[in-house]
């Protein structure tokens, strides 16, 4: 499985507190299975054994956000997005209700910034990148009469909810949903809640860049460096963040993109032009809730 580059790297400086005299080890569990990216579980202190079955716990969660919320592939006894996208009524799981609920909110939130209803216009330049990446030669943009076609259906408010039946409603059914800039957030949050009702304490929860920290590290902070945007520069690194109990999330357009004519077209769509994004190079949010940091970076 291709991986995507990870936009925040971690900086791991143990930090102890002035009394402590002994170094807590640290362990670190990788997995390569979730959201298309890599995922580290990080934890000081813990006994091999502890935070093996700890880490069992994380990735079994994970992996059961990665199956609902994915758009690309259906699996067997579970109806998951892929499945809604295909059908005009599904039942689902309280999770898919769940994120849907949570990114209606956002929407409203951020004025119809963060719209998980603008699928049919994502698709076409999912289609575009995939393309070039396989055949740099094929590069081409999305035809524009085709993404204002698309554009049509992408009202949120044509994705109905029925929390008594637990189904979802595509009253649109050209409308596709597409998660991308909010579900691996809500997973994490949702994950890192688990996390704490199981007790686990000092541990960092990186999912391609999505970072949640449950607890202190060693009774200190984690240190989280921010990677710098500009690829020609020297400094590897733009910012340094202590945290602690926190979510880190960073949006950048320097790593996914393809390039049309000597020009990068990024993967951060602005819904209005229905073209990439040109405010910024990089974007990182802090607060506490994942969810909420990945849909407003």
């Amino acid at each position: 499985m291709k991986t995507k580059v990870i936009s925040l790297l971690l900086s791991l400086f143990l930090v102890l507190p002035l009394f402590s005299s002994c170094k807590a080890e640290k362990r670190t569990e990788y997995s390569f299975l979730y959201f298309d990216t890599v995922t580290t579980v990080i934890a000081y202190g813990e006994s091999e054994k502890e935070f093996k079955e700890n880490t069992e716990k994380i990735f079994s969660e994970l992996g059961r956000y990665h199956k609902a919320y994915d758009i690309y592939k259906t699996y067997n006894g579970i109806n998951n997005l892929a499945t809604v996208n295909e059908n005009e009524e599904t039942e689902v799981d309280k999770e898919i209700i769940d994120l849907i609920l949570f990114s209606k909110e956002l929407y409203e939130k951020t004025n119809g910034k963060l719209n998980i209803a603008l699928g049919s216009v994502l698709s076409l330049w999912h289609y575009e990148r995939a393309r070039a990446e396989s055949d740099p030669s094929s590069a081409a943009l999305p035809e524009k009469d085709a993404l204002k076609k698309a554009s049509e259906h992408t009202g949120i408010d044509k994705i109905s909810l029925n929390a008594e039946k637990g189904t979802v409603l595509r009253l649109d059914p050209d409308l596709k949903i597409d998660v991308g800039g909010v579900g691996k957030g809500f997973a994490v949050e949702r994950v890192a809640e688990f996390m704490e009702k199981e007790g686990m304490e000092g541990y960092l929860l990186n999912v391609g860049g999505n970072i949640r920290t449950v607890g202190s590290k060693n009774g200190g902070k984690w240190d989280v460096a921010i990677e710098n945007p500009d690829r020609e520069s020297s400094e590897p690194y733009i910012e340094y963040l202590s945290v602690e109990d926190m979510s880190v999330v960073t949006s950048g357009v320097y790593q996914r993109y393809f390039t049309v004519e000597g020009k990068n077209y990024h993967h951060i769509i602005d819904p209005e032009t229905l073209y990439p994004s040109e405010n910024y190079l990089s974007l990182t949010v802090v607060t506490k809730d994942s969810g909420v940091a990945d849909a407003l970076s």
